[in-house]
């Protein structure tokens, strides 16, 4: 399956995040066309074209745009709407959104045009990872060059149609990442996930009907208005048609970002990044992010679209494809994961809160040597206790690997019970290869 580098296409070029740029390679187009076409028709578009959510759960972009209320309340008021891009990303693996609004910022400014046009807002807000301060001034000059040039502010080339758009940075926190929490913080609260319902369609940014979308899922429109439905689904599935960015790391001789349809498989994008690193074999990887269940050997050629890794046991999500080979041991990367999930826990929900503790208090004991084989059956009990029982699904993420690790890998953690890890921790680095040939 040939890649089809559309988001991407010229991430190599230099100067791609300047306007200038991004007008040789038709920008700003799509919003010309968008704005000369009814709000409901470019919600429409996106509906027939089959474009879903690029963040994790792979919602249909348009059914959600669909989803906020029009005219006035039961009681005659008329609310605001909101548009509000998730930029926060922040788990381990996932890497796709901070390269893309490093490269081309506008392309995710018009498309934040174009989703606000269409929900009918008239204020939009992109919500970016706090660490990332050159991403921050990346969009802001972005942001600057568009308010210069009438793409942003009032009466959008001659269109009548008037939108405001502020960069937010975030302070860090993991859990921002859930929209609800990341409402939470943009209304300037602690950021903790929401009960719902109601949700964000109805009562989202200051109560008022409001529409989160990911990065890539609204860079992904003005290529859809632009070019046509037909042309999208084209490319992926029947289910899950177009184009994506699949973000390769770990042990692979050229890891990078490979943009390609949905539905192409491990193999194929290991081809295109030179494969496992020289001498060694794969071991497991990661489809989604280190919040999705562990994949093996075995699963090379399962399609990475949304029904191709639920129907081989585990999820898509971001399509943060981490590669681990036969020098990683699966019990040290399954309790860096947890590790990290415990510390970024908001302590809202006492199952992801008090589990994500003694996921790691017990990881650590097998890691040690100390640990006994009834721990593996404390580590699954935990986790069942800690799946689809919070508010938002940090928790399950922290509990997803931990029991596809043990479905694959129980000999590895009972090998740990005698002395500890049997693992040299440093083979499993990318420097040891390049100390042993001599280049450091």
């Amino acid at each position: 399956m040939p890649l089809t580098p559309f988001l991407s296409r010229y991430w190599d070029a230099p100067g791609t995040w300047t306007l200038d740029a991004y007008r040789r390679h038709d920008g700003y187009q799509a919003v010309s066309k968008a704005l000369r076409m009814p709000p409901d028709e470019v919600i429409q578009t996106v509906k027939d074209a089959g474009l879903r959510g690029r963040g994790g759960a792979g919602f249909p972009t348009g059914m959600k745009w669909g989803f906020i209320p029009q005219g006035p309340e039961k009681d005659g008021t008329v609310k605001p709407h909101y548009l509000v891009v998730n930029a926060d990303e922040s788990e381990p693996g996932t890497c796709k959104d901070i390269p893309l609004m490093l490269a081309t910022p506008h392309a995710l400014v018009e498309g934040v045009i174009i989703a606000a046009y269409a929900i009918r807002a008239s204020h939009a807000f992109i919500y970016v990872r706090g660490e990332v301060v050159p991403v921050l001034r990346r969009l802001q000059a972005a942001v600057a060059e568009a308010y210069e040039a009438g793409y942003l502010g009032r009466d959008i080339l001659g269109s009548g149609y008037d939108l405001e758009l502020i960069v937010h940075a975030g302070a860090g926190a993991y859990i921002c990442g859930e929209e609800t929490a990341l409402l939470d913080s943009l209304e300037g609260r602690r950021g903790q996930p929401r009960l719902r319902p109601p949700f964000p369609a109805v009562a989202g940014l200051y109560a008022c009907p409001t529409v989160v979308n990911n990065v890539e899922s609204i860079a992904s429109v003005p290529p859809i208005i632009l070019n046509g439905i037909d042309w999208f689904r084209s490319m992926g599935t029947e289910k899950s048609p177009g184009f994506t960015l699949y973000s390769l790391s770990g042990h692979v001789t050229r890891p990078g970002q490979y943009e390609a349809p949905l539905g192409i498989t491990l193999r194929e994008l290991l081809d295109y990044a030179g494969g496992i690193r020289a001498g060694h074999k794969l071991k497991f990887w990661t489809p989604g992010g280190s919040s999705t269940p562990i994949f093996t050997e075995e699963h090379l050629d399962v399609a990475l679209d949304y029904e191709g890794c639920s129907a081989a046991g585990s999820m898509l999500g971001t399509k943060a494809l981490q590669i681990f080979d036969d020098t990683t041991c699966v019990v040290r990367a399954v309790l860096r994961w947890t590790e990290f999930y415990a510390h970024e826990s908001c302590g809202k929900c006492t199952p992801c809160r008090e589990g994500t503790y003694w996921l790691v208090q017990i990881l650590e004991r097998l890691e040690n040597g100390l640990g006994t084989e009834a721990d593996l059956d404390k580590l699954l009990d935990v986790s069942d206790n800690i799946l689809g029982k919070s508010f938002c699904a940090l928790g399950d993420g922290a509990a997803s690997p931990i029991m596809s690790s043990i479905k694959y890998f129980r000999d590895e953690y009972l090998a740990h019970l005698p002395d500890g890890c049997p693992f040299d921790p440093y083979k499993s680095t990318l420097m040891a290869e390049r100390v042993e040939e001599g280049a450091l």
